[in-house]
């Protein structure tokens, strides 16, 4: 029978034996390390056990800790690295020097000899270092190499093309280098034979890396000779556009058909540069041509283009790559057709132009082009109506703003159509005569293609609000009469409200489209009220109609919320409209607003509970603030309006869940017999304070009959501070003796009943009241006897006190604490 150890001691003998494994492991890994280092350099020996011989060490026994070692600051094919570069460059460099300055002291065949060998040898030698493994020093050689090749191109040239032109024998240097350098590359890159490679220990049998840098330099340099062939034989722009558009094409195709990654990364860089150079030259070519036929030849280099980004999207595996392409090429015919409308249409339809270009790229939806092909095409038509629709903001925001001017200069005469009464402070946007047809294309395009789509719910918002911009501007393009533009605006209203009330039917909370449409009737009506002001009957009919219609619509319980507190609002302004419409004064305007707040406690009354209450009683609260600023001005008219703002609210407190309100009640009539008192020059503080002191007392004599353990303080306090302590500071700079009399008798009895009740705050405050009108009148007696006596009288009466009182100090804090317990006895 096997005895197997308890779960804890065969963790720790499982962990043990891991931590062997890993010791053992990373022996393996350092020892691996040299050999590959030393297969590399082509010196590699037979490892000794001594110290320090190779980085070969027994495996540290179980539970030992290895020992730390010095770890290099820069590894051995770093450091090699850095040498061979800086060789290349410095021979580079000193290839140069001897090219251009000590070429002159050379005859012809000296010249030939010294560069054609010093060329070959460069590029020669790295066949012999590859066989051997070095790679590294093959790479250093082989870029000397290369860059001899160029230096051997600028000798040809002054040696035997002297005549030539530049910028063409340039072209055709590029072309030949960047052959030469393929050939060289690939001829390094070729198989070599089994028994050899494993020889020079490759990785792989039958085959041994080749040079890096040729291919890719290659690739590089074959972008530069057609665009250059085409500057120096002086082309027009337009063969120079198509030069960089083929010269993209080509570098597309080494791209896509490339395997080393280095080829392909410069080959994608190239194809990316010159694209976008082509087509931004042909883009600016086609909507700067002067007449339909030039800007047709630029819109077929970007169809050309256009074509080129669907073949990389058709073949390029990565779907974000394929749905960027196609992008481009939506964007690009999108501005080829763009180009030529511009050429050969009046300006205010080539963005309609554009839109409908882009619209028809939704076509490819119905094509057997790959998903992400489709897609990038769909972003491009987005892109494209997205920039129509920010094309169309400024009439639309005009259209919405510009009546607002009209508030400094209400009434001013009825303009002739509605364009002039809009737009009589902004200038008129150009070319903005097609904008209702652009918004209206683009809110159908949304409704039909997203109606099958998870966001069907926000686009037809959006949608909505499209089609409702095109409806609000086309009065205003048309140029239609003042009157009719109106009509047009107020049916707007209309029929938002109409929408609103259908989309929210059997709704327990409104929709996005159902808030969507209510925002559009709110912000709207708020445009036709401030359109009205131009003309006085306009206005009047306009306010008088919104409140009639709003207020319709609120008896939808769903529409409630939103449009009562409007119809209120319009209810507002129509008083306030009428009230200068017949000439009265603000103060007596003010009259007519407050039946703006009566009618808002009636509907809050009989719409409690509801979500509809807050919102009403909101726009009566806002309507009886104007209200009283209009009558701000006349303090008996201030008054008034201040008791029947405290009859509506104190009709709104008999509601038992607004019963707080009745305290608003209160200060409003407080505020308005205050305002009447200030009418009638009354100065004394006490026809402010007892009109408080009066109610407050009632108030808190029923608060302790309902409630025996509340404190005097609670019931009494305020009221009797709010008479007594005003009162007391007049009396105390009054030269009368009627007030201090008057106040002193209302201070005793005061006190008196707060004794009489045991009632701490009547006590003390009436009984401090009592003291300090004592001392008032008292004052000038004393002044007189302290005036009488000698200066050293008083000190010796403080001193002598003291001394009385340091005596017999226990004794007073006896009699301290019983007068303390006596009051807190009190209630």
């Amino acid at each position: 029978m096997t005895n197997l150890p308890p779960p804890a001691e065969e963790l720790r003998l499982l962990d043990a034996e891991l931590r062997q494994l890993d010791l053992r492991r990373a022996v393996l890994l350092r020892r691996r390390e040299w050999l590959v280092h030393t297969l590399r350099t082509g010196a590699a020996r037979q490892p000794g056990r001594g110290a320090g011989a190779t980085p070969w060490s027994d495996p540290p026994r179980a539970g030992a800790a290895a020992g730390p070692a010095l770890r290099p600051e820069a590894s051995a094919p770093g450091v090699q690295n850095v040498l061979l570069v800086l060789g290349g460059v410095l021979l580079t460099v000193a290839a140069i020097a001897f090219t251009l300055v000590s070429w002159g002291h050379l005859g012809i065949g000296g010249r030939a000899l010294v560069l054609g060998a010093l060329t070959v040898a460069a590029l020669g030698a790295p066949a012999v270092l590859l066989r051997r493994g070095l790679r590294s020093t093959a790479e250093a050689v082989s870029a000397l190499g290369t860059a001899l090749t160029v230096l051997d191109a600028y000798a040809l040239h002054e040696v035997a093309f002297t005549g030539a032109d530049g910028v063409g024998y340039t072209a055709a240097a590029s072309a030949v280098l960047a052959g030469l350098w393929a050939a060289y590359g690939l001829l390094m890159a070729a198989p070599a034979p089994a028994g050899e490679a494993a020889r020079d220990g490759s990785a792989a049998a039958g085959a041994r890396p080749g040079l890096r840098h040729p291919l890719p330099l290659a690739v590089a340099t074959a972008h530069l000779p057609l665009l250059l062939w085409a500057l120096a034989a002086g082309t027009g722009p337009h063969t120079v556009t198509a030069v960089l558009l083929a010269t993209a094409a080509g570098g597309t195709a080494v791209a896509l058909r490339a395997v080393p990654v280095p080829v392909r990364v410069v080959a994608v860089v190239g194809a990316l540069g010159m694209g976008v150079a082509g087509v931004l030259s042909a883009g600016w070519l086609c909507w700067n041509a002067s007449d339909p036929g030039t800007a047709a030849r630029a819109a077929v280099l970007l169809a050309g283009a256009a074509g080129l980004a669907l073949a990389v999207g058709r073949f390029v595996p990565h779907a974000d790559a394929a749905r960027g392409a196609a992008l481009a090429a939506g964007l690009c015919l999108v501005a080829g057709a763009g180009g030529v409308l511009r050429a050969a249409v009046p300006g205010e339809w080539i963005v309609p132009g554009c839109l409908a270009c882009a619209i028809a790229l939704l076509a490819v939806h119905r094509t057997p082009l790959r998903r992400p092909l489709r897609q990038g095409l769909a972003l491009a038509s987005a892109a494209v109506q997205c920039v129509a629709v920010l094309w169309a903001v400024p009439l639309v925001a005009g259209t919405l703003l510009g009546p607002a001017a009209r508030s400094a200069r209400p009434w001013s005469g009825r303009p002739e159509n509605v364009r002039d009464a809009v737009f009589s402070a902004l200038p008129w946007p150009p070319y903005a005569s097609t904008v209702p047809l652009v918004l209206a294309a683009v809110a159908a395009v949304l409704l039909v293609a997203g109606r099958n789509t998870v966001r069907h719910r926000a686009a037809a918002v959006v949608a909505l609000v499209l089609g409702w911009a095109a409806v609000l501007v086309l009065p205003v393009v048309l140029q239609l009469p003042y009157v009719a533009g109106l009509v047009a605006q107020g049916t707007v209203v209309a029929a938002a409200l109409a929408l609103a009330g259908w989309a929210g039917r059997g709704e327990q909370r409104p929709s996005p489209p159902t808030l969507t449409a209510l925002l559009l009737a709110l912000v709207t009506s708020v445009g036709l009220a401030f359109l009205a002001l131009a003309s006085e009957p306009a206005t009047i009919g306009v306010l008088a109609s919104l409140t009639v219609l709003f207020g319709v619509a609120g008896r939808r319980p769903g529409l409630a919320p939103f449009t009562a507190p409007a119809a209120l609002g319009h209810a507002t302004a129509l008083a306030c409209a009428v009230g200068a419409s017949a000439g009265w004064q603000p103060q007596h305007t003010a009259l007519l607003v407050l039946v703006v707040p009566a009618v808002a406690v009636l509907l809050a009354s009989r719409t409690g509970g509801s979500g509809a209450a807050v919102p009403v009683e909101a726009a009566g609260a806002a309507a009886g603030l104007l209200a009283l600023a209009l009558a701000v001005t006349d303090p008996p008219m201030l008054a008034v309006v201040l008791s029947l703002g405290g009859v509506l609210t104190a009709a709104t407190a008999l509601r038992p869940e607004r019963r707080p309100v009745g305290w608003a009640a209160a200060a409003l009539f407080l505020l308005a017999a205050w305002v009447r008192l200030a009418a009638w020059d009354v100065t004394a503080p006490e026809a402010y304070t007892l009109p408080v002191t009066g109610p407050a007392l009632v108030v808190g004599y029923l608060r302790r009959r309902r409630d025996p353990a509340a404190s005097s303080w609670t019931a009494y306090g305020a009221g009797l501070a709010v008479t007594l302590v005003p009162s007391l500071l007049a009396a105390w700079d009054d030269r009368h003796w009627l007030r201090p009399l008057l106040l002193g008798v209302a201070a005793l009895v005061v006190t008196l009943a707060g004794a009489r009740h045991r009632l701490q705050a009547p006590l003390v405050l009436g009984g401090g009241a009592l003291a300090l009108v004592t001392l008032h009148e008292l004052a000038p007696y004393l002044a007189q006897v302290v005036g009488a006596l000698p200066r050293w009288v008083p000190l010796a009466l403080a001193g002598l006190l003291l001394l009385v009182l340091g005596a017999t100090y226990e004794q007073r804090l006896r009699e301290a604490r019983r007068l303390r317990d006596a009051l807190g006895r009190l209630r």
